[in-house]
């Protein structure tokens, strides 16, 4: 089987993450993609983040029409940052040799990987499939590799100006290029539609995870959120008790 692993906070998941997917899966021949909330993700600081439950039942939502795609829980409750070297090598412990998995990421995360816990053996780990956009070439994404990894100065000065697309051969790893995924949401746009309509928000979200952020009054101000729900905590979701060590969910 071929698969992939797609991290990321999903906070909320939307059309372009989904796009992505659909994207990797068609081009790379996905059987699966494995969507990878983190619980505690490293690079966000002290931004605040939704919910773990709540971000994973958008997930869930958001691919129950998708046969390839599968909400995992490989990073729930595991009580310290979610690195993304202990995620792969995780997964791959739970695949059989014969499987070939991929890292699907964006451009914009993969610009920092040098900065990841253990950027050079996590490259090693598999290939990435890159998600790029406007703006980008090829030689950008050879300047963002860690030192251990990063071609010659002749290599990155040919693919400099080259248009972020193709294949970039390394002795550890490959980085497939997937060229411009039509459909450019921000978590910007869906905060200030989050007020909105089911239907205006659906232009960001898929409709089920519109009406599921209303529901619950997600992506509003604190003050907003008070006088619009009664709701008490231990009512917020079903499954608050979520068991770990499980790969995907059921």
């Amino acid at each position: 089987m071929k698969l992939a692993l797609f991290g990321g906070t999903f906070d909320p998941v939307h059309r372009g993450h989904l796009a992505i997917a659909r994207a990797a899966a068609d081009k790379f021949d996905l059987d699966v993609v494995y969507f990878v909330p983190a619980d505690l993700p490293p690079h966000k600081g002290n931004r605040h983040l939704t919910e773990f439950q709540h971000r994973f039942a958008m997930l869930a939502l958001a691919t129950a029409g998708e046969e390839r795609f599968v909400p995992s829980l490989l990073e729930a409750d595991s009580g310290q940052p979610n690195y993304s070297i202990r995620t792969v090598r995780r997964l791959k412990s739970a695949l059989n040799k014969s499987d070939t998995l991929y890292f699907l990421i964006g451009i914009d995360a993969f610009m920092e990987i040098s900065t990841w816990k253990q950027p050079v053996q996590l490259l090693a780990e598999c290939d990435f499939i890159v998600a790029s956009r406007p703006g980008y070439a090829l030689g950008d994404l050879v300047e963002a590799l860690p030192e251990g990894v990063r071609p010659s100065g002749t290599m990155r000065q040919a693919l400099q100006k080259q248009q972020a697309s193709g294949t970039i051969a390394l002795p550890t790893t490959r980085i497939h290029v997937l060229p411009d995924v039509k459909e450019a949401v921000s978590s910007t746009q869906i905060r200030a539609a989050s007020g909105k309509s089911v239907r205006q928000l659906s232009r960001y979200v898929p409709a089920s995870v519109a009406g599921y952020i209303k529901k619950e009054h997600l992506y509003i101000s604190t003050a907003t959120q008070r006088e619009k729900t009664t709701v008490k905590d231990g009512k917020v979701l079903s499954f608050r008790q979520r068991s770990s060590g499980s790969v995907a969910s059921s």
